[in-house]
């Protein structure tokens, strides 16, 4: 597959995610996954590992393994933004039978605890280049508002103590493969000092892909003091409305999460095995807790939707590929009810204009919503197609009991659930519509009683 002194398989995808130049073996593999000449890239780990280089404006690398038939295949990929185009530089394409994800049980359970405790959390890659941080955490690193240090390197961004055994706990976990939780770190340039503890994240080979954890303040004279000012004035109205919201978030969030997760670690009978009853119990108190951390996140979902300075980006983005996305993300849900999720092809796009978070967040709602409301056995069909005006859609249909018109209005009501017996808060189509006319886009539904439902999600074309 590589050239006779191994030297990398090169590629280049433009701005809409098409590949536009690949040496032979890139444009090969391209084609088996279904993609077409000059088409949107079309194996989706070098998709996605092109956009997060291009969202990030940064080169990244990772161990990147690709389906390719009844084979999986081990590459070593490099993503370099050049201007508008994003440079793949491909090396090992070593070929070997598919293997299942090795269990992460213990550092999923590890990871809920820290979550359960931080005052925020991180995610970072292979090389420590942070690529993820919670709106807390960019208030503690960054509170004078400036831009959220994603793409940085830990190193870059904090001075990091030595521990106990003389180095730093975090550099040694990277050296290890292993989890840490006693890293002190000050901002570099501040007075700020937090402590950082994370898990490991690793492929099906052990590798070691990054890490993610919490970061929790060390020496902080207030925690007000990361928030803007204005919020330590007299408050108004909505910014009384906030705080009370931060409050009862993190009052209710931390017991939440230690619930769920001490549940869950009954369940696994990491202490030896359990009666079938007792087993059955830990479960209905997971699911309990996962349910009210739900509706903590309406709650707090619904309070920053209905500000009136809401701020949505608007981004070019795939509408596509965040459905894709949130199909998988729901994937084990329709799993458990014997359910398939059809979702769009790989090789198929639908540019459009949002913010991706936001829209990736109404996806996961209203696929999640079919799911719930579908029969067992049934199929959700999710699928993209352009509409008149210029817009971008992305259609949600599934064969439950439907919707009648004279409610198609109702449902997006806050509150609102058509049936005396059903569960959730009644915030999620409410919060689903206004997150998407925030991005001048809508949210409607298509259906008829006992046709089952077809809802409609809209942005404009990029």
């Amino acid at each position: 597959m590589l050239t006779a002194d191994d030297s990398p398989v090169h590629g280049r995808v433009d701005a809409d995610g098409r590949l536009v130049m690949a040496d032979p073996a890139l444009a090969d593999l391209h084609a088996r996954a279904g993609g077409e000449r000059g088409g949107p890239l079309a194996v989706p780990q070098l998709a996605t590992l092109a956009r997060l280089a291009r969202r990030l404006a940064i080169p990244v690398s990772r161990a990147v393994i690709a389906a390719d038939g009844e084979e999986d295949l081990d590459l070593w990929v490099r993503a370099r933004p050049e201007g508008d185009e994003v440079a793949l530089a491909i090396a090992g394409w070593k070929h070997r039978l598919a293997a299942p994800p090795i269990e992460t049980a213990s550092a999923s359970r590890d990871y809920d605890f820290i979550r359960a405790d931080a005052d925020w959390t991180w995610e970072a890659d292979a090389t420590l280049r942070l690529i993820a941080l919670s709106a807390d955490g960019i208030r503690a690193i960054a509170p004078d508002g400036a831009r959220p240090p994603l793409g940085e390197a830990l190193t870059r961004l904090f001075v990091l103590e030595e521990g106990e055994d003389g180095g730093p706990p975090l550099l040694d976990a990277l050296a290890r493969h292993a989890g840490f939780d006693e890293q002190i770190v000050t901002v570099r340039g501040a007075e700020r000092r937090f402590r950082l503890a994370g898990v490991p994240l690793l492929d099906p080979l052990g590798r070691m892909m990054g890490f993610r954890g919490g970061g929790f303040v060390v020496d902080f004279p207030a925690r007000a003091a990361a928030l803007p000012p204005a919020q330590n004035d007299d408050l108004s109205n909505a910014d009384a409305k906030t705080a009370f919201t931060q409050r009862l978030d993190s009052a209710l969030r931390t017991p939440l999460n230690r619930i769920v997760a001490t549940a869950e670690q009954i369940r696994e009978q990491d202490e030896g095995p359990l009666r079938n009853d007792y087993n059955g119990y830990a479960g209905d108190i997971a699911n309990a807790g996962r349910h009210l951390l739900g509706l903590i996140d309406d709650l707090v979902d619904l309070e920053a939707v209905e500000r009136e300075n809401l701020a949505v980006e608007a981004e070019a983005l795939d509408l596509a590929d965040l459905a894709r996305r949130a199909s998988g993300l729901l994937a084990v849900r329709a799993h458990d009810k014997d359910m398939r999720i059809e979702q769009p092809d790989f090789a198929e796009g639908m540019p459009a204009c949002g913010d991706f978070r936001r829209a990736l967040q109404v996806l996961v709602n209203l696929i999640g919503n079919a799911v719930h409301y579908g029969p067992e056995g049934s199929t959700v069909r999710v699928s993209v197609e352009r509409r008149n005006g210029g817009v971008a859609a992305v259609v949600v249909a599934d064969h439950g009991r439907g919707v009648a018109p004279a409610d198609a209005e109702r449902v997006f009501e806050k509150f609102e659930r058509l049936g005396a017996h059903e569960t959730g808060s009644g915030l999620g189509l409410y919060i689903s519509r206004r997150l998407a006319r925030a991005m001048r886009g809508d949210i409607v539904i298509e259906s008829a009683a006992g046709e089952g439902a077809r809802f409609v999600f809209t942005l404009p074309d990029a």
